[in-house]
Parts: structure tokens; C-alpha cells; sequence
């Protein structure tokens, strides 16, 4: 897929991607250029019974694309270098989302995201409040106000850093966002993060870390740690609702706030806030 494709080629393919995922098929598997001089037998495509048995020199010569590799091709920001344009591009891009069940389960608008586009810092949490809802932005509530203050411990102004969440719209009753609610609206996430650009990433609450990591673990596992996502430095700390119930957690969020501010080069203050 080397080169410029025409629009209506980069339709058909995402047309095409989007009909496997119908079927339940995510990853999809392609020849290197470097393998072209392997024989007829080993070029045929395998089917996914065979995959679990290729070959070590197979195997090194067929590399997994996933779908947000395919799906590249159609993203109006791609080419664009400005973030906030990059940005609003992706919010056109999203509309008024109707592609998984929470629009028609009594959320009010979509929380796109806030903040700087040009942010060194990024915050994601699990999903917008009922605050988030009517206000359309994130993080606006009691738990944005702690948020807000974690923010000002370390030096910086909500405007300095961005704010979003995993999914957009506001679960019903505030529960936690389903595994497809979360797949579904991941990708636009994903594509803020390449707009932004940030140098390090704060998951706020395991919802946000799991989801993003990829991985089940508590949070015992994720804190006090950096992870590598996608070429940028990720850390994980507490959401703020959660040390709205149990403020003990506090001083530890603290010194995860100090471990990213360390890696930022930001001076930490003698004392922190609680």
C-alpha cells in the first residue's frame, strides 16, 4: 500500500475492513516485499486454521496489520499538521456518533475532549458524568474540580494540559463503559492522541489503563510505573471520583504526578497538594 491512493480505492478498502469486523475478523495478515522470493507454495494465503503453525521464516515474512492500520487511509486529519485542525477534523469526522447503543440511551451530547492541542500532558478518564453531559465538556464536575486542583499541584493550568476520555457519551446511570462501548469509540481517541502528540500520557482509573493498555491487571500493577503506548510515555493514577470516596489515595496519586512530572523536567514542589 506504498504511494497515494485514490479516494475511491480508500473507500473500498475501508469498506472491505469494515465487513470482516462484521464477521468477527480483526487482524489481517500481508507479504512483505522482502519475501517476494519465496516459493509459490509458501506465498499462498493461509487459512487461519494454518496460522498457529507457520513457519520461523514464514512467520518473519508475513507481518499483522491490524484494521486502525487500513483504516488510516481514510482519516481526513492524515495529512494536516496543525493539532487543532488536525482536531477539529476529527470531530466533524465523529458527527453526531450513532455507532455504538449510547446515543439512543439517553446521553445528551457528545464529550469530544479540552484542553491544549499542542499539550506536553495528556489526561484520559473512563467516560463523561452527568455534569460532562449538559456541558459537553469533560472533567467539569467535582471530580473535574479534583482534577483541576491535581493539575495546579503540579505547576500547570487545566488550559496547559488535554482532557478526554475513553468513550464520548455518557453510560446510563453512570455505569462503566461496556467492552464494545469502549472499542467502538477507542479509534477517535486514538486519533486525538496522534493529533496532540503529547510526551506522556496520565490514564485516570483502570478503566482508562486497561483500555489503553491492553492489559487486565489491578491497580496495584499499573501505578508507580511508565508503559510504553504507542511511542509515548504512559502512566496510571487514580480517577479523581475515586479519591472523592476514599481521600487516602490521595498522597498516593501525588507521587505518581511527581513520577510524570519528574519525566517532563518540571520542578516539584517541597510540598505537594492534597
Amino acid at each position: 500500500m506504498a504511494g497515494v491512493l485514490d479516494p475511491q480505492l480508500k473507500r473500498a478498502l475501508a469498506e472491505r475492513v469494515r465487513f470482516y469486523n462484521e464477521l468477527g475478523i480483526y487482524d489481517f495478515y500481508r507479504r512483505d516485499p522482502a519475501a517476494s522470493n519465496l516459493s509459490d507454495t509458501q506465498d499462498v494465503e493461509m487459512q487461519p486454521e494454518q496460522r498457529e503453525e507457520m513457519t520461523p521464516r514464514t512467520n518473519a515474512a508475513a507481518r499483522v496489520v491490524h484494521q486502525k492500520d487500513l483504516l488510516e487511509l481514510e482519516k481526513p486529519e492524515l495529512n494536516v499538521i496543525d493539532p487543532a485542525q488536525a482536531l477539529r477534523l476529527i470531530r466533524e469526522d465523529l458527527g453526531d456518533c450513532t455507532r455504538c447503543v449510547l446515543y439512543k440511551q439517553g446521553r445528551k451530547q457528545i464529550v469530544f475532549g479540552v484542553g491544549n492541542p499542542k499539550a506536553d500532558l495528556m489526561f484520559i478518564g473512563e467516560a463523561p458524568g452527568a455534569d460532562e453531559d449538559v456541558q459537553g465538556e469533560p472533567f467539569v464536575g467535582r471530580a473535574g474540580q479534583l482534577l483541576n486542583n491535581m493539575i495546579k499541584a503540579m505547576g500547570l493550568r487545566r488550559e496547559d494540559v488535554y482532557i478526554a476520555n475513553i468513550i464520548k457519551c455518557r453510560p446510563p446511570g453512570n455505569r462503566t463503559p461496556e467492552r464494545e462501548e469502549c472499542e467502538t469509540c477507542s479509534p477517535f481517541l486514538m486519533r486525538q492522541i496522534a493529533a496532540i502528540k503529547p510526551k506522556a500520557i496520565v490514564a485516570l482509573g483502570a478503566v482508562a489503563a486497561k483500555t489503553l493498555l491492553a492489559i487486565n491487571a489491578p491497580m496495584s500493577e499499573f501505578r508507580g510505573r511508565w508503559f510504553d503506548f504507542r511511542g509515548t510515555k504512559l502512566a496510571v493514577t487514580y480517577h479523581p471520583a475515586f479519591l472523592l470516596r476514599d481521600p487516602r489515595q490521595k498522597k498516593e496519586t501525588w507521587k505518581d504526578l511527581q513520577m510524570v512530572m519528574k519525566e517532563l523536567g518540571m520542578a516539584i514542589p517541597a510540598k505537594g497538594s492534597e
